[in-house]
């Protein structure tokens, strides 16, 4: 071999060798590097739902409560609290919403010291997760839930936008960043609504070379397979983990739902804590309430504080975490100490008040209220469950889409140890 030769198979070895690690360096890090196509008629049940889901039987009065419409919901619920009026509650219930426009909110069933029953909203979040564990009211539709919200709510919204003529031209996408087995559920039943392809977007924080961006005008562009980028004219996000950073506020690309309604709650604890103080100083005339635990705003040096205010047991939350991430469940010197001990990102914190069982809740100024729980088991364990429950905002009011419950790993327990093996949080946790 000559040496010319020699030094052109070095040098095209030296390229292989540098197209291998871009190559690497393009490898995604979650999944697939581009939009993946999806097309009408994909949709099969088996890839959008647990499998123990897809041989589960709704239950009676869950598919009774989805049927009732708001009237009769407004008529229900103001016979169980006679100083309602129903001319009220249809008046929120029948409400349109401009930006926070599908949420998801968890509720836990408790009881006072003295027997009274009520349930308490613990947190709300948008673009919720549900739908692959909700089993199918009727056998004739497979996509049940993500037909229902598409149909109800996305569908109408870019219609508005589009008779509006504020919507720009380009395809239709659905962006996400985590539960590809519900994003890829309303990719399919999206492709089949609109009868046209639908390009399912992985959009990760710490992708370095994501196959998504937005112009200087606010429009979405997503990279298909041949390195095209295309317009979006709506998506429907599924990203949750700080979209606020890769998503901007204000877009011409319809985005269900917008990052603003993260901000004002959705994904932020705070606002949250602060938007149900303000509606219940509205509504508390008329007999209205939202029931959420005491709260608190606090900095990391004041949580021992208002932890010690709460008598000692209480909930410490990261304002912008979700899906069980960032939440510390304080019952004795041990949990509170390891909180204290943690590097954390942010400054400010949510102290919530406790509610596990009677001898380890937390003392408010409304009392004190523990979990109802489930009925003892053959063991005579009894488990914390929650409720979770997904709504939309149609064109004629909220909708509930979801209702499902979950139970905590192990049961609840009437004294905690002062050291526990494990933290707390797994009592009454779902």
């Amino acid at each position: 071999m000559s040496t010319e030769e020699h030094k052109m198979q070095k040098s095209a070895a030296a390229q292989a060798g540098a197209a291998a690690q871009a190559a690497a360096k393009k490898k995604p890090l979650h999944g697939y590097v581009n939009a993946k196509v999806v097309n009408p008629g994909e949709f099969e049940p088996e890839n959008h739902y647990y499998s123990r889901v897809l041989n589960a039987v709704l239950h009676p009065m869950v598919d009774s409560f989805l049927s009732l419409g708001n009237k009769r919901i407004a008529k229900r619920y103001c016979h169980l609290h006679p100083g309602t009026e129903v001319e009220d509650v249809l008046s929120i219930l029948n409400t349109h919403t401009q930006c926070f426009r599908w949420a998801g909110s968890d509720l836990f069933c408790t009881s006072s010291v003295d027997g009274k029953r009520q349930m308490v909203v613990i947190e709300t979040n948008s673009c919720p997760s549900g739908q692959k564990s909700m089993p199918i009211r009727h056998e004739s539709n497979d996509s049940a839930g993500y037909q229902f919200l598409l149909a109800n709510t996305f569908v109408p919204s870019i219609k508005e936008r589009d008779e509006a003529g504020t919507l720009p031209a380009g395809v239709l996408a659905v962006i996400f960043d985590k539960n590809p087995m519900e994003a890829s559920g309303y990719a399919a039943e999206m492709a089949t609504l609109m009868d046209e392809k639908v390009y399912q977007v992985e959009f990760f924080d710490d992708d370095p070379d994501p196959p998504a961006r937005w112009t200087a005008d606010g429009v979405l562009q997503i990279r298909t397979e041949e390195g095209e980028w295309l317009d979006v004219r709506a998506a429907f996000r599924y990203v949750t983990q700080k979209p606020w950073s890769r998503i901007p506020i204000v877009t011409k690309t319809l985005v269900l739902n917008p990052v603003v309604s993260c901000l004002a709650g959705g994904r932020n604890k705070m606002m949250a804590a602060k938007a149900y103080e303000f509606f219940n100083a509205e509504t508390r005339t008329k007999g209205l309430e939202i029931r959420v635990p005491e709260t608190k705003e606090v900095s990391k040096v004041q949580v021992p504080l208002y932890v010690k205010s709460f008598g000692g047991h209480a909930v410490v939350k990261v304002p912008y975490s979700n899906a069980g991430q960032g939440v510390y469940t304080i019952t004795n010197q041990v949990e509170l100490k390891a909180f204290m001990d943690l590097e954390h990102h942010y400054d400010k914190f949510i102290v919530q008040a406790l509610i596990g069982n009677a001898h380890w809740s937390s003392i408010t100024r409304q009392g004190q209220f523990f979990q109802t729980g489930t009925i003892p088991d053959k063991r005579g364990s009894t488990y914390v469950a929650d409720l979770r429950m997904m709504v939309c905002s149609t064109p004629k009011g909220f909708a509930p889409v979801v209702v499902y419950a979950r139970r905590a790993r192990k049961p609840l327990v009437d004294k905690l140890p002062t050291e526990p093996a494990s933290s707390s949080v797994e009592d009454i946790s779902a």
